[in-house]
């Protein structure tokens, strides 16, 4: 079963979208937004960065779940300078993009430690290291993804359970699309690969690489067109 944060928009919806073609049943969760899809029964309406409805919504699902795929790819962004930033709006970065993957990792771990079988994969960015103006909540929400998936990576590797992170670059797709045109076309010309936006493929091309890698566990993988 593959279960999916974030699924009104963006890189969510896309996997969503891409995953439910095939026979695995798949579970969508949204938040604010809720998404149009022709099957709807899989969907679940969920805040993650609070602690106990997450633990509800694990209780829910739990007897009904087996052989779990976890993707974290909710997220959400708040662009200002330090020093002009409002601390409620950088604190939610936080919470929503650390802790709510924190807290999915731990409540799923549970099952997939009973039936040593788990993959987890969570969604860093480019913007994590490159260090952009305006963007310490978000980068410093995503590059702690480094750390924490390594930390429990290790805890776990010997349940067969892999977690791993996803550095992705600029794609046609997602928070791209609060960018400028402007600041878009600046940033096509600093991209190796095409001096263009990545095809969301490619990360859906990623994800199957580790549901069926067993031995890859612990890592960060960059999908950024050659961008450093």
């Amino acid at each position: 079963m593959i279960i999916i944060t974030g699924v009104s928009k963006g890189i969510g919806r896309f996997l969503y979208e891409k995953f439910s073609q095939f026979d695995e049943e798949v579970i969508g969760i949204y938040n604010t937004t809720i998404p149009k899809y022709d099957n709807s029964k899989n969907l679940y309406k969920l805040d993650i960065s609070n602690y106990n409805e997450v633990e509800n919504f694990y209780k829910t699902v739990e007897k009904k779940i087996s052989n779990v795929k976890l993707i974290n790819a909710a997220g959400t962004n708040y662009s200002a300078f330090a020093h002009k930033s409002d601390i409620e709006q950088w604190k939610k970065v936080i919470e929503v993009n650390l802790f709510g993957t924190f807290y999915m990792t731990k409540h799923f771990l549970n099952i997939m430690r009973f039936e040593n079988y788990g993959r987890i994969i969570n969604f860093s960015s480019v913007v994590a290291q490159k260090g952009i103006p305006g963007t310490s909540a978000y980068a410093a929400s995503k590059s702690a993804l480094w750390g924490m998936s390594k930390s429990i990576a290790e805890e776990n590797a010997s349940k067969g359970i892999t977690i791993n992170t996803l550095n992705l670059g600029y794609f046609n797709i997602g928070m791209i699309n609060e960018v400028s045109n402007e600041v878009q076309n600046i940033i096509k010309k600093q991209i190796p690969v095409g001096n263009d936006f990545g095809d969301p493929i490619n990360i859906y091309n990623a994800v199957k690489f580790i549901f069926d890698s067993p031995y890859l566990t612990g890592t960060s993988i960059n999908i950024i067109g050659g961008l450093f």
